[in-house]
């Protein structure tokens, strides 16, 4: 019997909100391996951070089955198979960065000195030595994020889920930690997936990006990105990325999404 190298297992799976019966997502099949990393693009409204949070198990589907390295998504958010970073940091302002990186392990119940051990480790890897001891608001939007990041991989989570993340930087932060998040995904080994509204970012980042449609969201559409690794900002301006770049808006555009655009956009997704 092969083993199976899904770390996500979407099988018919469909959300409904609210007693008006708005659906939000339907008939959603998708397999994600591991080691993968999978952006979703769609219009506002398609259900891509709806989607993500019933991975994560913030919220249940009304019908189908989502499995996380083969157990269902209760199971694996008790097991802390997954780390999960939002659009904004949510960290703590009276905790350090330090302490704000060691707060799953204190919750995991790891002793000082190995919180203390993997705190340097983490806070090497998103490149913010010398910051262990600031606050919060004493830090820029970007560093705000690496710190976030740093949480949610301290534990060595199999799976990193990422709702916009850099939604609401700069575009010369956000192309910077684009670059940086790369550089993690490929030290730790982890498996991702990604919500964005640009499709630029979403080609640059990932081995397949997944297209929706507009609500209900339906898998539209994915676009196996072939783009060499390691990727630097001369990906960006390879002929190559220019083409899955078309090829993702061409799919947006023939399920009707012309409005999702290639730069920075926000997003109001059904909870």
């Amino acid at each position: 019997m092969s083993v199976s190298t899904s770390v996500v297992s979407i099988n018919g799976l469909s959300k409904v909100f609210g007693k008006g019966g708005v659906t939000a997502l339907q008939g959603i099949d998708l397999e994600v391996e591991r080691g993968e990393f999978v952006s979703l693009i769609g219009p506002s409204g398609c259900g891509k951070s709806t989607l993500l949070r019933i991975v994560g198990d913030i919220i249940a589907p009304t019908e189908g089955e989502v499995a996380v390295n083969g157990k269902p998504a209760r199971k694996a958010r008790l097991d802390r198979d997954y780390g999960i970073v939002f659009q904004a940091p949510v960290l703590y302002d009276w905790r350090t960065v330090a302490k704000n990186i060691a707060l799953p392990l204190e919750m995991l119940g790891w002793n000082r000195a190995k919180r203390a051990a993997r705190v340097r480790d983490m806070v090497e890897l998103v490149e913010l030595g010398g910051f262990e001891k600031h606050h919060p608001w004493q830090l820029s939007g970007g560093m705000q994020q690496r710190v976030s990041i740093a949480r949610a991989l301290s534990f060595s989570p199999a799976l990193l889920l990422m709702d916009e993340p850099f939604g609401a930087l700069d575009e010369m932060t956000r192309e910077r930690l684009n670059l940086e998040l790369l550089r993690i995904w490929a030290e730790t080994g982890s498996t991702v997936i990604f919500v964005t509204h640009s499709i630029s970012e979403a080609v640059f980042l990932s081995t397949r990006v997944v297209v929706m449609s507009p609500r209900p969201g339906r898998v539209a559409s994915i676009v196996p990105v072939d783009l060499p690794q390691p990727r630097t900002a001369a990906t960006r301006e390879q002929p190559r990325f220019f083409e899955l770049v078309t090829r993702v808006r061409e799919s947006l555009h023939a399920v009707g999404a012309d409005e999702v655009e290639e730069t920075l956009a926000t997003e109001d997704e059904l909870a």
